[in-house]
């Protein structure tokens, strides 16, 4: 991630104050980037400050929920011409289609608002002001391509944002703004450790024996850490990917081969 250069680009990410988000945001820091982050809550002040001292460049954090339009619009429109979008909020829970009462549907719409609604705002509030070259990158996952049993409203969303970048990047196209998405696979993340947890569980199963599993499918073993995937968003983000746009890409170590 040291050989690219940021230091003319104002940078956003969403999603910062930990896990993937605060590996794309370590990683936009060294790259010397004009840095903003945004976190739903004052975590992600303290994220910020530790980016600074840790990277020796001026790090912002912004508090905000992107599911709330007006906060969205105050927010990140007090940042004048963002060079590179980093949609990387997101919520990930169980949503057992059999599981009776309310709080399921609540979880569900919630994983909806962030995850595709939150998405949206952000990124049309932003857009207005980018130019020719700016870049819009977006986390989906591979669950985004294929399906995961429990998981329907995350995964649902994760098809919509890629939905959303294709069609984006047609439409941006022309203005010389490339949109992509990046497909995680699994990550040492709180989201997908909790996930892996349930999942145990509901298999009666240990977490060892669940995540051996999941690490057995995969081309290359071994679990991810936020590091691992951080570098596919600088690059996408870079000069260098100025010929791609519309593209899913999974960062997987080979766990789905298409």
């Amino acid at each position: 991630m040291d050989s690219f250069d940021f230091s003319s680009k104002k940078v956003l990410v969403t999603g910062a104050s930990r896990g993937i988000g605060l590996g794309i945001a370590r990683g936009f820091a060294r790259a010397r980037a004009d840095l903003f982050i945004i976190g739903t809550n004052d975590k992600v002040h303290e994220t910020a400050n530790s980016l600074t001292k840790e990277s020796g460049n001026p790090v912002e954090g912004l508090v905000c929920d992107i599911t709330d339009r007006h906060a969205v619009s105050k927010t990140v429109s007090q940042l004048g011409q963002i060079d590179v979008l980093i949609n990387n909020a997101g919520y990930e829970r169980l949503t057992p289609i059999l599981e009776s009462g309310s709080e399921v549907e609540d979880i569900f719409r919630r994983i909806i608002d962030v995850n595709i609604l939150g998405t949206y705002y952000v990124t049309r509030e932003a857009v207005s002001g980018m130019v020719s070259g700016s870049r819009i990158v977006i986390t989906a996952s591979v669950w985004g391509k294929t399906g995961m049993a429990g998981f329907t409203a995350y995964c649902a969303s994760k098809h919509a944002n890629i939905g959303f970048m294709r069609a984006l990047a047609d439409e941006l196209g022309p203005r010389g703004i490339t949109v992509n998405a990046v497909c995680p696979g699994w990550v040492r993340t709180d989201a997908a450790m909790r996930s892996l947890s349930i999942m145990a569980s509901n298999e009666s199963r240990s977490e060892e024996d669940c995540l051996n599993d999941i690490l057995s499918a995969q081309a290359i073993e071994g679990l991810m850490e936020p590091d691992d995937v951080a570098s596919t968003y600088l690059f996408l983000a870079s000069d260098k990917a100025c010929n791609i746009t519309g593209q899913a890409l999974s960062v997987d170590r080979g766990e789905l081969l298409t």
